[in-house]
């Protein structure tokens, strides 16, 4: 047994969706969360920035003791997991958009992808949508804006909506039956999602598959923390803490939520 953190880091608040749904399948896992909300978004930097960025974020876990770090962002994941895999010797698990899963179960052989531009124009998603939704039409969104409204604490603003209609008017038109999140902010406008698409319309997110890899990983590496345990969980933020601890407000435990200038 392994009672060491799961580190996880997004540019912000988005990965707290991956970190609750590491909660519900790891319910005896300590973790440390760190919010670079001061760089968001990461979907607008250049790939040599968010290798810098995500390097910084993985030093300061390791030095919290962190025993497998979860990249719990796309932008980050497609463009810098390869480097910090050769460079750290923890184990990382990172974020991918759901393609696989949308392709397998759409009857209108028709998807929707709304992602940063970051991770829409990386080799990684390209390779995977060649490997497995070659036969499938993708309608690629970039949700420009869309992290800095969650980030400003307007996710459920009317700008918020009138942005994302604009986005998913087109993708509807085009016959979509999936919605793929390739953004782990976007999880955190699910409510609007399903105002704003038709029923029919299945959005698909990576958080279950993520905490599933990451169960397998800890426990085929015998890192896996001693059974019911009271977990305590340590969230840090380089910008003001109101806004995450307002995405934490309905997560029971010991959890503690400090600024950090990183």
């Amino acid at each position: 047994m392994n009672n060491k953190p799961i580190g996880i880091f997004d540019s912000g608040v988005g990965g707290i969706s991956i970190w609750k749904e590491l909660q519900l399948r790891l319910p005896s896992e300590d973790t440390v969360y760190l919010a670079d909300s001061k760089n968001a978004p990461y979907g607008e930097k250049s790939a040599q920035t968010i290798v810098q960025l995500s390097c910084k974020n993985t030093e300061l876990l390791l030095d919290q003791g962190c025993k497998l770090i979860v990249v719990a962002c796309n932008t980050a994941t497609t463009n810098a997991i390869d480097h910090l895999r050769a460079q750290y010797p923890v184990p990382f698990i990172g974020i991918e958009p759901a393609i696989k899963p949308a392709a397998l179960q759409s009857l209108s052989r028709t998807v929707g992808v709304l992602a940063t531009r970051g991770t829409l124009s990386s080799a990684l998603f390209h390779s995977t949508v060649n490997n497995h939704a070659s036969n499938i039409n993708i309608i690629e969104q970039e949700g420009t804006g869309l992290v800095e409204l969650i980030e400003e604490g307007k996710a459920y603003s009317e700008a918020a909506r009138a942005l994302l209609r604009s986005y998913l008017q087109p993708m509807v038109a085009s016959g979509i039956d999936h919605l793929v999140l390739g953004c782990t902010h976007y999880p955190h406008l699910i409510p609007l999602l399903k105002e704003e698409l038709p029923p029919h319309v299945i959005v698909i997110d990576c958080g279950e598959a993520v905490a599933n890899q990451t169960y397998r990983i800890l426990e085929k590496k015998e890192l896996l923390a001693a059974p019911n345990r009271k977990p305590k969980h340590h969230f840090y933020t380089n910008t003001e803490p109101a806004l995450l601890t307002t995405f934490l407000k309905d997560v029971k435990g010991e959890i503690k939520v400090s600024y950090k200038d990183f």
